[in-house]
C-alpha cells in the first residue's frame, strides 16, 4: 500500500540540482500533466516531483484532434495558472508548434513562458535543435528536449507509432541524444521507444531522463493526467494505467503512481515496446 498523504507531501521545492542527484542516487522521480491550479494543488499533496503544463491541452481540455493548434498564448495561461497551484513542485512547460523555428523565436517565447512560472521549457526535435538549445541555455534558460515520439511531428511521422526500433534508429536516437546534452540539454524526455533502448539511452547520457512508454528504466516517468485518471476518449495507449481505481479519490489515485513508480512497479513490462 501506498503511503499517507502526510508522508507523501513534499517538504520543499524541487530543484534541476534535485532531479540530477535522483538521478545519481537512482531514485526514481515522478511528472504528471497539469493545466490548472486546483490539480496542482492535488499534486503537490501527493509528492509528484515534476508538473509538465503539456500542449497536450489542446486534445485534453481544448478538444483539438492534435497538439498543433495550442498557442504560445494558451501556454502561458496555463502555465500561469499552475504556477499560482503550485508550492514545491519543478515546472515544464512546452513550447508550442512553430514556436521555436529559429533562435530568435525560441528565445522570445522561452521568455514569456519562464516569465508565467514555468522552472523550464520543452522542446522537440533532434540534433537540429542543438543551436537554438545552446542559446536558451546561454541565456539561464533550462531546457528539456523531447526526442522519440514527437506529436507536433505526427503528419511527418504518419502518425502516432513506436519510434528508435531497429539498430540504426536507436544509433540515430542515442547521438541526437548526446549532441542535444552537448549544447545544453538539462533533462531528456523519451516517448513511445522500445524499452531497452530507454535503459540504454538513460545509461548513456550524464542528465536526467523521463520516459512516456519508454520502458522502466528512465530516471522518471510522466503520463497525461487524464490518461492516469481513466478519463481519455478513445483507445487507451498501451503505456497508461488506470490510477482512479478500487474506490480512490483523485489525490489517492496520485498517491498511487507516486508510489508505483518510485517503487518500480509502473511501468510494467506489458505498458513497454519491443525492439
Amino acid at each position: 500500500m501506498y503511503s499517507n498523504n502526510s508522508e507523501k507531501k513534499l517538504s520543499r521545492p524541487i530543484s534541476l540540482s534535485d532531479l540530477k542527484q535522483m538521478k545519481e542516487n537512482k531514485e526514481k522521480f515522478t511528472c504528471l500533466t497539469s493545466y490548472d491550479a486546483t490539480f496542482t494543488h492535488v499534486m503537490n499533496q501527493a509528492g509528484v516531483e515534476t508538473i509538465l503544463i503539456g500542449d497536450s491541452l489542446g486534445m485534453v481540455i481544448q478538444g483539438q484532434d492534435s497538439t498543433l493548434p495550442v498557442t504560445i498564448e494558451d501556454m502561458c495561461y496555463h502555465t500561469a495558472a499552475v504556477k499560482r497551484g503550485n508550492t514545491n513542485a519543478f515546472i515544464l512547460a512546452d513550447m508550442s508548434f512553430m514556436t521555436y523555428n529559429s533562435t530568435e523565436h525560441a528565445l522570445e517565447n522561452a521568455g514569456k513562458l519562464m516569465q508565467a512560472g514555468a522552472n523550464m521549457v520543452k522542446i522537440e526535435g533532434a540534433a537540429w535543435l542543438k543551436d537554438i538549445i545552446k542559446a536558451l541555455s546561454d541565456r539561464g534558460i533550462p531546457v528539456c528536449a523531447h526526442l522519440g515520439l514527437t506529436p507536433q511531428f505526427v503528419n511527418k511521422l504518419g502518425g502516432y507509432k513506436v519510434q528508435g526500433k531497429g539498430q540504426q534508429a536507436a544509433d540515430l536516437l542515442l547521438a541526437d541524444s548526446l549532441a542535444l546534452v552537448a549544447a545544453g540539454a538539462d533533462i531528456l524526455l523519451y516517448e513511445c521507444i522500445p524499452s531497452e533502448l530507454g535503459k540504454t539511452l538513460t545509461e548513456a547520457v550524464p542528465v536526467p531522463t523521463i520516459g512516456i512508454g519508454a520502458g522502466p528504466h528512465t530516471d522518471g516517468q510522466v503520463l497525461v493526467m487524464h490518461d492516469m485518471l481513466g478519463a481519455n476518449i478513445g483507445k487507451r495507449p498501451r503505456f497508461v494505467k488506470n490510477f482512479l481505481t478500487n474506490g480512490r479519490s483523485i489525490q489517492e489515485a496520485f498517491e498511487a503512481y507516486v508510489y508505483e513508480v518510485k517503487n518500480q512497479q509502473f511501468p510494467a513490462p506489458e505498458h513497454g515496446f519491443k525492439s
